[in-house]
């Protein structure tokens, strides 16, 4: 059997792309001798990312109207409240939430940390909740 070697047009034979990049080290060219970081390393790094506060929550503007409308005013303990239940969503892996804040609801998209739509006990006339996977009562 013979192999193929592209010589021409500076394309490299699977032999010399072979050599050059699994070495018997496992180092690719350019690799330096940093510590090596493992996929648990990595893995644990991006879930802690996940976890952490990286963006702050934020409210569509459906979900800014609805609060402007309704007179809805969160206090500052609310708003804590109402982040925590939104992480432990996202710690379940929940990706459409409705958190429970007092007598407020909120209906939240996790993965985009974004308040779709607010309401207080005024407007849950039906006490029904569509399109969510989860819900936190804070």
């Amino acid at each position: 059997m013979s192999h193929l070697n592209i010589t021409n047009q500076n394309f490299l034979s699977i032999e010399q792309l072979t050599d050059r990049y699994l070495s018997q080290t496992g180092r690719t060219e350019g690799q330096s001798d940093k510590a090596e970081i493992s996929f648990q390393d990595v893995l644990k790094q991006k879930s802690l990312e996940k976890t952490s506060p990286e963006q702050e929550l934020r409210f569509s503007k459906h979900a800014s109207g609805r609060l402007n409308e309704r007179g809805i005013e969160l206090s500052d303990g609310q708003f804590k409240r109402l982040e925590d239940g939104v992480r432990r969503a996202g710690q379940k892996g929940i990706k459409d939430s409705l958190v429970i804040v007092d007598d407020l609801a909120f209906i939240v998209n996790v993965p985009n940390n974004t308040v779709v739509t607010a309401m207080d006990s005024t407007q849950i006339t039906e006490n029904v909740f569509t399109n969510i996977n989860g819900a936190v009562i804070m």
